[in-house]
């Protein structure tokens, strides 16, 4: 796989207009910063509905504020004078829409805040005093910078492509679609390319026709809670959106003029969109979180469940993992910090949440031993950026049960209910013949400004200690 080289001049930007001086503006200063240690990249990623902008949004919310992180380090030390937001430099990706979320999640009528669909970042700093008889010497206190990069973990499904030619993809694309759990969905398309001839006029419109197709295919299947679709940019474009770069499917081997566009648009979507995506900012990243909603997934019954363990062990092979040093911050990032986090951890009793945690780490088993292998040490969580219920107990037959109170999607008044149990272990056949999954999905409590009342989230002050709290010890 391509790697990023600071120094490598082939990736500096052209010294002509303001964005390239504005980028090389902020080369110069990222370089700055990562010499003197002051700049940690902290990526958020997951799959869709997995709860990136609402991870975001009330992260940096509660760090802008500083309440309800009791178990952050710098908060339990009494060392965190505040944090404030910094604008972007030229030539970042597109800002995280902070402002707005956090409007939705603080109205009067409370919403969940619209999904990111593509590349965003948000730039902290934190203040912390120093404790150090030798650094106050120098300064009563220290700053780290935050870079908080979101990105679709759909997009990470496309990075095994890199090593992949347009017949290998293709012939993997069109077995997975002939599988039992996508057929049905696939049928349209798939019919479409058996009866396409390899040669004939119009190729272009035929290409746009077929991928079409197929991107109703994928949307299908991702209606339906798959998770392993790919390309990852034809179900999240981004900013290609419409674009005719995007006009391509898989196809069997053949002959011919569209067989030809086709490969070639593959290999432009490989090489001039994947590739760079990872050289620009995947490989940058000093910190990783994968945010997992494994309840939807069991909503979802076996097929998906299974979809979802196997596009994370997808997404997982691409990590480039390893101890953080100076030397190997400058030239060759790695990630040196990796949480996994189950979220809507709200959505089940509080004695549920062990379980959440161990089914999680059973799902990513394989790349969590690639990780260990490599030096780096995952952390598994159940977490809930925004607490949507209460836990109760009720009395049932004379047996206590741990229920959630809250306010269901589409109801207009809380209620309580028992939400089910969580399988430790990978779910065997049995547990999906008795149908025993039925979570329900809740409708968001209105963010607070300040910690006045019960806390707002679930371990978020843990996770943030486990991605930043050694940067500010």
């Amino acid at each position: 796989m391509a790697s990023s080289n600071w120094f490598d001049t082939k990736n500096l930007p052209a010294l002509s207009g303001v964005s390239g001086l504005g980028s090389l503006q902020r080369n110069v200063e990222d370089l700055v910063n990562l010499t003197l240690d002051r700049t940690v990249r902290l990526a958020v990623t997951g799959l869709r509905q997995s709860g990136k902008t609402v991870f975001i949004t009330s992260l940096t919310h509660h760090l802008l504020s500083g309440q309800e992180l009791p178990f952050f380090t710098p908060v339990k030390q009494k060392r965190l004078m505040g944090a404030r937001l910094l604008p972007p430099y030229v030539g970042d990706p597109p800002a995280f829409p902070f402002d707005t979320a956090r409007a939705a999640l603080m109205g009067e009528k409370p919403a969940w805040p619209e999904p990111t669909r593509g590349l965003s970042s948000l730039r902290l700093e934190l203040r912390v005093a120093e404790t150090g008889f030798l650094a106050r010497q120098f300064s009563e206190y220290r700053s780290q910078q935050v870079d908080i990069i979101d990105y679709p973990g759909e997009w990470l499904l496309d990075l095994p492509m890199m090593a992949q030619s347009f017949e290998e993809w293709a012939a993997e694309a069109i077995a997975l679609a002939r599988s039992s759990a996508r057929a049905e969905m696939a049928a349209g398309w798939l019919s479409a390319i058996e009866e396409t001839p390899p040669t004939g006029s119009a190729e272009r419109d035929r290409a746009a026709t077929l991928a079409e197709l197929f991107r109703r295919y994928l949307k299908s299947a991702q209606a339906a809670g798959f998770s392993f679709l790919q390309p990852g940019r034809l179900t999240m474009p981004g900013d290609m959106a419409g674009s005719e770069q995007l006009n391509f499917c898989p196809l069997p081997p053949a002959n011919g003029r569209l067989y030809a566009l086709m490969r070639d648009r593959f290999e432009h979507y490989r090489d001039q969109i994947v590739r760079p995506f990872y050289v620009t900012h995947f490989s940058r990243f000093d910190r990783q979180v994968v945010l997992v909603d494994l309840i939807s997934a069991l909503n979802r019954g076996p097929a998906v469940f299974e979809d979802t363990q196997h596009a994370l062990k997808i997404a997982m092979e691409s990590f480039r993992y390893g101890p953080s040093t100076l030397m190997a911050r400058l030239f060759r990032p790695k990630i040196d910090t990796l949480l996994f986090a189950a979220t809507k951890a709200d959505h089940v009793a509080h004695n549920q949440h062990h379980n959440l945690r161990l089914l999680l780490e059973q799902m990513v088993h394989d790349a969590a031993g690639h990780a260990r292998f490599e030096g780096v040490q995952p952390v598994f969580m159940a977490v809930a950026s925004l607490r949507s219920t209460d836990m109760v107990k009720t009395d049932h037959h004379g047996q206590a049960l741990s229920c959630v109170r809250g306010l269901l999607k589409g109801e207009d008044r809380e209620t309580v209910l028992f939400p089910g149990e969580i399988p430790p272990d990978l779910p065997v056949e049995e547990d999906w013949a008795d149908d025993r999954f039925h979570f329900r999905d809740f409708a968001p409590r209105r963010l607070r400004q300040n910690g006045a009342e019960q806390t707002q989230h679930i371990r978020l002050d843990q996770a943030l200690d486990v991605l930043l709290g050694d940067r500010l010890t």
